[in-house]
């Protein structure tokens, strides 16, 4: 095993929840695990960016030979968690023939006929793809829960239910990297003024954003349950402290490439006479 996995599995140990073991409100969301340096991590980014995209081709390939697997990162956190960010940085790497992002905003007109899972399911990456989540499924016991959009007597169940529905897909060859982006208040309200001093960040402020940390320790507590209830073996949760923009997106990085690592795409084999197709190239005029 070569360095840049080792540190890969070391990453993703060290930021792995553990229900009934981990605790949202003992994690720092200042800390840096595995990497102290940003030159470092920056350094490191070379090698890891060469890695995914040879493994993204890997599995794209594995994907158009008939292969099922195909990778999900979601990615979940308070507002200037740095979602976006961790897309150009993690998806800036890759193929984007084989990338897709799909951004859950507040579900529209016809979301909202459907269960809460449908426009989820739809939005599942294919065979071959790494499928980007902004925000999820998990919206619906955070946002919904938070403002008390439905009752407790629905959104209490629903955590099961989304268990259910991760292990139907990973059975059917989706990978999980579930990723809470975990920043302090403090954090949120420097980068929330910072868009207020720079007239080409107006747009990313939104008034609305004031009013959801006004809600911070409920959604904290909304967090932490989700947590310790839908981190399983099938589709874990890893929680990356992202008060330092280097070490978030270096840890995400980190956390796909040990998930392609484990798959160790393959290449598909010739359906075709290899010798016999050669000839027949080297005939042609």
């Amino acid at each position: 095993m070569d360095d840049a996995v080792e540190r890969a599995n070391a990453v993703s140990r060290a930021l792995l929840f553990t229900p009934g073991v981990s605790r949202l409100p003992d994690l720092d969301p200042r800390a840096t695990p595995e990497m102290s340096d940003k030159v470092d991590a920056a350094a490191h980014l070379i090698e890891v960016d060469e890695r995914l995209s040879a493994l993204q081709e890997r599995l794209w390939a594995e994907g158009v030979g008939g292969g099922r697997r195909r990778i999900v990162l979601l990615l979940q956190g308070m507002d200037t968690s740095g979602k976006d960010g961790v897309i150009r940085s993690v998806a800036g790497a890759l193929n984007p023939q084989g990338v897709s992002v799909t951004s859950f905003k507040a579900p529209s007109a016809e979301e909202l006929r459907h269960d809460f899972l449908w426009r989820i399911d739809r939005a599942v990456a294919r065979p071959g793809y790494l499928g980007v989540f902004n925000r999820s499924q998990y919206e619906d016991v955070l946002i919904v829960r938070v403002h008390g959009l439905v009752p407790e007597s629905e959104w209490a169940t629903r955590y099961q239910r989304i268990n259910d529905f991760e292990s139907r897909l990973s059975d059917d060859g989706v990978v999980w990297v579930k990723v809470m982006l975990h920043i302090s208040p403090e954090a949120q309200k420097e980068r929330l003024l910072a868009r207020l001093d720079d007239p080409t960040k107006y747009w990313k402020f939104n008034p609305a954003d004031l009013a959801e940390r006004a809600l911070w320790t409920d959604y904290a507590a909304a967090y932490d349950e989700l947590l310790q209830r839908c981190s399983t073996d099938a589709a874990p949760w890893y929680v990356v402290p992202s008060d330092h923009k280097w070490y978030r997106n270096w840890a995400v990085s980190h956390l796909v490439l040990g998930a392609l690592e484990a798959m160790a795409p393959q290449y598909p084999v010739a359906d075709f006479n290899v010798a016999q197709q050669r000839r027949l190239v080297e005939a042609a005029p």
